[in-house]
């Protein structure tokens, strides 16, 4: 049995607490990490676990096995120093993956020089598309139409490559539809039934969330 992705998110303002709701529903281990305690208690139900902690002592965050986390999102809000400073500290202590919300472009800046991994703009991304796009292998961007549709962009693996449209079925088996597939650069838009699935595609796919749901965990089997 495929083990679980595990993730930290530091800060439970509304970016860090949408990302660690999120996380939470797709069934993923989730430790919340704030300084305030009413946040951390409003995350006791919904994360893994949920601890009140200043990530700014390296002491503090080595004794909660930081470096063993798959991925930890720094969504501290307005204290610019404690965010820089976590992420140096998360940087140093061997995480495999940092992402770091980012107030404005000077943040952004030194946030890159000290190696974050991916950095992300609240007034530009949405919590819940970052969050379907760290906890997936296959899934590479997430659009949500609706509450309950989506659109994802998902890359060709084993099971997809060299098989024809028709051969897959998945509209008849899960419910979706194929609407594009990118191909370098070139966008096929309403692909032929007899189009064969190449290596490095990515497929534009539509459809309810539980049965995008299904497919996803099918793929990554």
């Amino acid at each position: 049995m495929k083990k679980k992705k595990e993730f930290a998110v530091i800060g439970l303002g509304r970016f860090g607490g949408s990302i660690c709701r999120e996380l939470s529903n797709l069934g993923m281990e989730v430790m919340a990490i704030d300084t305030d305690e009413d946040r951390v208690n409003e995350f006791a139900n919904i994360a893994s676990h949920a601890v009140i902690a200043d990530s700014t002592d390296e002491m503090v965050l080595k004794s909660l096995g930081i470096r063993n986390f798959d991925h930890v999102i720094v969504a501290i809000g307005d204290n610019l120093q404690a965010s820089i400073l976590t992420t140096l500290i998360l940087k140093e202590l061997g995480v495999k993956n940092i992402t770091v919300k980012a107030q404005n472009d000077h943040h952004e800046k030194v946030l890159r020089k000290i190696g974050a991994d991916q950095i992300v703009h609240p007034e530009r991304d949405m919590g819940v598309r970052i969050a379907n796009n760290i906890a997936s292998n296959s899934v590479l961007d997430y659009l949500e139409l609706s509450d309950e549709h989506s659109i994802v962009e998902i890359i060709a693996n084993d099971k997809l490559i060299g098989h024809t449209i028709i051969d897959l079925d998945i509209r008849a088996k899960y419910g979706i539809n194929i609407v594009a597939i990118k191909r370098g650069k070139e966008i096929i838009v309403s692909p032929r039934a007899n189009e064969i699935i190449k290596e490095e595609d990515i497929l534009i796919v539509i459809g309810a969330d539980v049965d995008l749901d299904r497919y996803e965990n099918y793929l990554s089997r």
